[in-house]
């Protein structure tokens, strides 16, 4: 069960059911209920944490993806992919397109209105349904296309990660962040003194997990979106215990944590007006992920390939970027964050800015997963020839 619950498939499929199920509950007789259950607070102000059921799911959960993305992105750039800069730099140079062509489609079909702030929503992938989209439908494919796949999305969320904690942070506390980096440091420090096996580490680990939880509090404060809390400490854990939390703590996410963001995320009521009277936002973001994605990881991949390319290192071709082009038109888990934060204070863009991402989202699923059977099709097919003439 716990394999399954690991797969790319299945992080795919549950995060679709659950957007697809919460758009169906908000726009049933059931969807008043839900939008008084999401916006009920749970009564912790005493604390300072006044938030609603909401906000805990997306500034609260949505840390614990967050912090197994900073340790896979660790691993990358420690002893992964990304740890050549010789093989990291093809991919890193496909990331910058995937984020300047989408963002400028979306400055440009918003041009001359007030929704230009929203330009983060189509930069990002989402590097579970991407993957999960290529282990579906990919069976047969060089090795080389996923690797290259992942460095992307990991680089992709590298620079998301940094548009939140700078574009999206407000009135920021500066007390409290150097708190949080203080906390932070201790953190580091009880990480550097975990020994598996000795006596004594239970407490250790419980010190972490306090001290953890404190900076998150810290960062919440400080203005800063505080899943960029899951983001620091991910990357400030020793590799060994990184490695373990992000196997035990996987499945949770994968089965819970980004299901319930999708849930919560999608329950929108869609909007009754006609298809000429959505905002600029709503055609900028379906334009943006599944053409401007493409354009900009195909023209910038394929000038570095160009550019970068060496002997003896293998490099992809030209349609195998198009194709690690169209998956990273799946922006969703990410994009629907960046469009909850840019757009929290307009409930109407808010709203079509979410169907907007799975519209735009749903339109790169089913290029890439058409896409991904072609190719993947014709590469069993050749490599089933050249083994028919290899044993004549």
């Amino acid at each position: 069960m716990s394999a399954l619950v690991r797969s790319p498939r299945f992080s795919a499929i549950a995060l679709l059911t659950a957007a697809v199920l919460g758009l169906i509950v908000a726009n049933s007789p059931l969807g008043p209920g839900l939008e008084h259950v999401l916006h009920v607070h749970a009564p912790w102000g005493a604390v300072g944490l006044d938030l609603s059921v909401s906000h805990w799911i997306s500034d609260g959960l949505l840390a614990v993806f967050f912090l197994l993305v900073a340790i896979e992105l660790k691993h990358e750039l420690v002893a992964g992919e990304l740890s050549n800069p010789k093989t990291a730099i093809i991919p890193a140079i496909a990331a910058v397109g995937g984020v300047v062509v989408p963002a400028g489609v979306y400055l440009a079909v918003t041009a001359g209105t007030p929704y230009g702030h929203g330009w983060p929503i189509p930069t990002a992938t989402d590097i579970a349904f991407a993957l999960g989209v290529l282990a579906m439908f990919g069976r047969g494919l060089p090795s080389t296309l996923r690797v290259f796949l992942l460095a992307l999305a990991v680089l992709d969320d590298l620079i998301a990660i940094v548009i939140i904690a700078v574009v999206f942070a407000h009135d920021t506390d500066f007390l409290a962040l150097a708190g949080a980096v203080v906390v932070l440091a201790a953190f580091w420090l009880l990480g550097k003194a975990l020994r598996p096996g000795r006596p004594g580490q239970a407490w250790v680990i419980a010190g972490m997990v306090v001290l953890g939880l404190l900076t998150w509090w810290l960062v919440y404060h400080s203005g800063v979106h505080a899943t960029i809390a899951g983001v620091a400490l991910g990357l400030t854990l020793p590799r060994r215990p990184g490695h373990t939390l992000h196997g035990n703590v996987e499945p949770w996410s994968n089965a819970i944590v980004l299901p319930l963001f999708a849930f919560a995320s999608a329950a929108v009521v869609v909007p009754a007006v006609g298809i000429g009277e959505l905002s600029p936002t709503f055609w900028a973001v379906v334009l943006a992920l599944p053409v401007g994605k493409v354009i900009g990881i195909t023209l910038f991949g394929a000038v570095a390939t160009r550019i970068f390319r060496a002997p003896g290192r293998s490099t992809l071709s030209f349609w195998s970027i198009v194709t690690v082009g169209v998956l990273g038109g799946i922006g969703f888990t990410v994009s629907l964050l960046m469009n909850e934060l840019a757009f929290a204070a307009n409930e109407e863009i808010l709203d079509e800015g979410v169907l907007a991402v799975l519209v735009g989202s749903g339109i790169a699923i089913v290029a890439s997963a058409v896409l991904v059977s072609v190719r993947a099709r014709r590469y069993r097919a050749r490599r089933e020839l050249s083994e028919a003439e290899a044993t004549e």
